[in-house]
């Protein structure tokens, strides 16, 4: 079996780059090692998560830094023969004759709490207009040649759900253009990126969105299993009179509502709509609440697009306290208290989480001017991951921005 030499530094089963932590002890304890560091911090370790993690043929694969095992090809009594500190290192052998070494700092990492999925994310912040007056701003121009600029905006949408940029191109292609500074924007059946104006075409895909109406607070495609992370909208031309947007902290509306009006929030997280698109070429329908706190990875996923909410999915006996706790949700959506109104100019772009901010728009007169938005979607994943290759650059030490662990307490991946 493969053997790492104790005096090589051992590699990662990743791609960053951790600083030295040397380990200080290390201790088999039924089917576990308890790896200890002299500040007092401690990483229980099952046996079979070592042995898959140790970097080399036979275990993680060196070039790809992914896993080779198959779990069924794991022995079932699978046992440490041996753990101690080598070098710093942590230095394992196994029954089965595997053995290797472990980088310190990488195992300290995991310790931390730093390889968790919501490390290197800033903690989101729930807001209200008293709190937060209009949309945090950044220099457009920067995001797209600046990874810090970009860092600190992407920041911002994690954080407060919404960022705006200025002084961009007011051209097409700008939406886009800033999508793949992030990652892969996610193509619905209004296509890759799409228009936002006042104009309805027979046999299109159309919306209420592309008529001067006034749109009022909602979520856009709640008719989807996962409904898009992050939507951008940058503002081509904004002649026309009236149009404001809006904007609401809809993770501060669900907190008041849990709080103070429960029976609401009882309805709200419980009883099921089927929202459903109409569309002559599409078809998508999905069941669910309209504030979801499951099926998906994020912590709430708001179903909010009353165009589109179609079909109550519940008892007859509940669809009187469905509507009422509909109507209420759209009440505090559109409230002062939670709603904040902002005009878009020509070269803004603003930035919001689709699954938790409810957005909208004031009407406005389709012949007094020209509104033009494009937009387009990015999943949170895509937000995510570039933020955390970012913040890992920018800082390059591990450990997450939130939920940092006490040094003395134990872990156990």
């Amino acid at each position: 079996m493969p053997f790492q030499l104790a005096s090589t530094t051992p590699l990662t089963p990743d791609f960053y780059d951790y600083p030295w932590r040397p380990i200080a002890s290390a201790d088999i304890n039924a089917g576990f090692v308890d790896v200890s560091w002299g500040d007092g911090t401690e990483l229980r370790a099952h046996a079979f998560w070592l042995r898959e993690n140790i970097v080399a043929e036979g275990a993680t694969d060196p070039t790809t830094r992914e896993g080779t095992i198959d779990p069924a090809g794991l022995p079932t009594d699978l046992s440490v023969e041996g753990a101690a500190p080598v070098a710093g290192a942590l230095h394992v052998s196994f029954s089965d004759g595997f053995a290797g070494s472990l980088h310190p700092g990488w195992l300290r990492h995991v310790a931390d709490g730093a390889h968790r999925a919501d490390a290197w994310l800033p903690s989101p912040q729930q807001w209200t207009a008293d709190t937060l007056a209009e949309p945090p701003t950044f220099a457009g121009q920067a995001v797209l040649r600046d990874d810090d600029a970009l860092r600190l905006w992407l920041e911002s949408l994690v954080r407060h759900g919404i960022g705006r940029l200025e002084g961009l191109a007011s051209e097409r292609g700008t939406v886009l253009e800033v999508a793949r500074r992030i990652g892969a924007p996610r193509e619905t059946n209004f296509g890759l990126d799409w228009d936002v104006k006042a104009e309805i075409h027979t046999n299109a895909q159309n919306s209420t969105a592309n008529t001067g109406l006034r749109l009022g607070p909602h979520t856009d495609l709640p008719t989807r299993e996962v409904p898009p992370g992050f939507q951008f909208l940058h503002c081509i031309s904004n002649t026309a009179s009236g149009g404001g947007s809006t904007m609401s902290d809809g993770a501060a509306i669900a907190a008041h509502l849990e709080a103070e009006e429960s029976d609401i929030f009882d309805a709200l997280t419980t009883l099921r709509w089927v929202f459903f698109n109409r569309s002559r070429e599409h078809d998508h329908r999905f069941s669910g609440p309209m504030l979801d706190y499951g099926g998906t990875a994020s912590h709430l996923t708001i179903r909010a697009f009353y165009p589109v909410r179609a079909f109550p999915d519940m008892a007859a006996a509940d669809i009187p306290r469905a509507y009422r706790a509909a109507q209420r949700f759209h009440e505090l959506a559109a409230d002062p208290r939670f709603q904040i109104d902002f005009q878009l100019r020509a070269g803004d772009l603003v930035g919001f989480d689709n699954r938790r901010l409810v957005h909208g728009r004031h009407a406005f007169e389709t012949g007094s001017g020209r509104r033009h938005l494009r937009g387009c979607y990015v999943d949170h994943d895509e937000v995510h991951s570039r933020l955390r290759v970012l913040e890992r650059r920018r800082r390059r030490t591990p450990g997450p921005i939130s939920h940092r662990r006490t040094p003395a307490a134990r872990s156990q991946p």
